[in-house]
């Protein structure tokens, strides 16, 4: 994929906004960057992870506890260790020393039914640098995969939690178009979002959904395609 960002975004839902918030600032140190009303009873807060954006979208209506194969955070910190933390929403959050593992900003941790379908996903369709068997790079963010046989499919982007990893684009219907055609599940085509952005999302075998985003704020234009294309 051709990259507007180096650094991949992670998408949480939660009914705990003020819990929360005082979580990801206080116990993770994460800078506040701006509120966006996304609809649907939806606001999204995002948050400065390290060059990446959390987004944390706190939902008006309750939300349900959803199995999803994205089963913890690593932050890059100014820790001398590796300290576990859990949100409010009980997601795994490990703060780390910088170039632990090979992170220099975040790292996603997944847990995947099939260790070979994951593989297959991250390293063929989704083009992420193989760094050793189980460990993949997209950009600068570092993807662990961990195989459960018992693992249960994702409830998708519903449910509270982690639901969500979010890659910048320069075009999103090319490489939506791409993607799908490398075998991604086609979750949701493209459309625009206002004067903001144009996304789409896409799944893995087992439901775990990205979010394709062309923004205009990196991008310089929200057009579908290419004027060559």
């Amino acid at each position: 994929m051709n990259l507007a960002k180096p650094h991949i975004d992670v998408g949480l839902r939660t009914n705990l906004l003020e819990e929360s918030l005082r979580f990801w600032q206080d116990e993770v140190g994460l800078p506040y960057e701006a509120l966006l009303k996304i609809g649907g009873g939806v606001h999204q807060h995002r948050l400065n992870l390290n060059g990446s954006v959390l987004k944390l979208n706190h939902a008006r209506e309750p939300l349900t506890d959803m199995p999803t194969g994205y089963s913890e955070l690593f932050v890059v910190s100014d820790v001398p260790a590796i300290k576990h933390l859990r949100d409010p929403d009980n997601i795994s959050v490990t703060l780390v020393p910088d170039g632990h593992l090979g992170m220099t900003n975040i790292g996603i941790g997944m847990t995947v039914k099939s260790l070979e379908d994951a593989e297959h996903f991250f390293g063929s369709i989704l083009e992420a640098k193989l760094v050793r068997p189980g460990q993949y790079q997209l950009g600068t963010t570092m993807l662990f995969l961990n195989e459960d046989p018992t693992q249960t499919s994702s409830g998708g982007i519903t449910g509270r939690g982690f639901r969500y990893l979010t890659v910048q684009v320069f075009k999103v219907d090319t490489e939506h178009t791409s993607l799908v055609n490398r075998g991604a599940i086609d979750a949701a085509p493209p459309k625009t979002l206002g004067e903001t952005a144009r996304i789409s999302f896409i799944s893995d075998l087992e439901n775990n959904w990205i979010e394709i985003s062309q923004r205009k704020s990196l991008t310089g234009d929200l057009t579908a395609q290419h004027q060559h294309e």
